[in-house]
């Protein structure tokens, strides 16, 4: 179920310095020797390749997401690059050659699924509705009618009779039972 953009509010976080609340730092055992990393943008900037801010999950960063080396014990920095470059290029062709095979078709699939589904909601959906809206009435008194005439005489009659039906149980039904059981 998707939400639409009607139902969103926008909360403005004011990140000025002025009002910075000081947080204790912790304990030295705890104390990381890296440097914190810096807080992402909640919303990209206007002139990025994802305005919208669509799929912000799939958005990774090699040195934190993916290699996570510490700062200080840190590889050649031509390992780094290398492997930061063929990272990115592996990912970017191979998002590309698998787009290139599957966005046609799956973009035809769901073309053609919408159209199925706005086509019967059109030409079905909503005449059934509104024929029920219309017929509901005189078929709701009809059906009331049978039931009074045919169905309710018979629960009623079926009724008076189980209601002279009694059942009463003693020890000694109990103990021939288990006599019973037990042979």
């Amino acid at each position: 179920m998707m939400v639409s953009d009607d139902c969103l509010v926008e909360c403005k976080i004011d990140d000025s310095d002025e009002e910075q609340v000081n947080t204790p730092p912790p304990p030295p055992e705890f104390a990381s020797k890296a440097s914190t990393p810096a807080p992402k943008d909640p919303t990209p900037p206007a002139n990025s390749p994802n305005p919208h801010g669509i799929n912000q999950h799939l958005k990774v960063n090699w040195s934190v997401d993916v290699l996570a080396e510490l700062a200080t014990p840190h590889s050649i920095d031509g390992v780094w690059t290398y492997s930061l470059v063929g990272f990115e290029k592996t990912r970017i062709w191979t998002y590309r050659c698998l787009s290139l095979l599957f966005a046609v078709p799956l973009a035809f699939l769901c073309g053609l699924f919408l159209a199925v589904l706005a086509c019967l909601r059109v030409w079905f959906l909503v005449p059934c509705i509104q024929l029920s809206n219309t017929f509901l009435p005189c078929l709701r008194s009809l059906v009331i009618c049978a039931v009074n005439v045919f169905i309710s005489p018979f629960c009623m009659s079926l009724a008076l009779c189980c209601t002279q039906i009694s059942i009463s149980l003693s020890n000694k039904d109990l103990d021939r039972k288990r006599d019973k059981d037990t042979v």
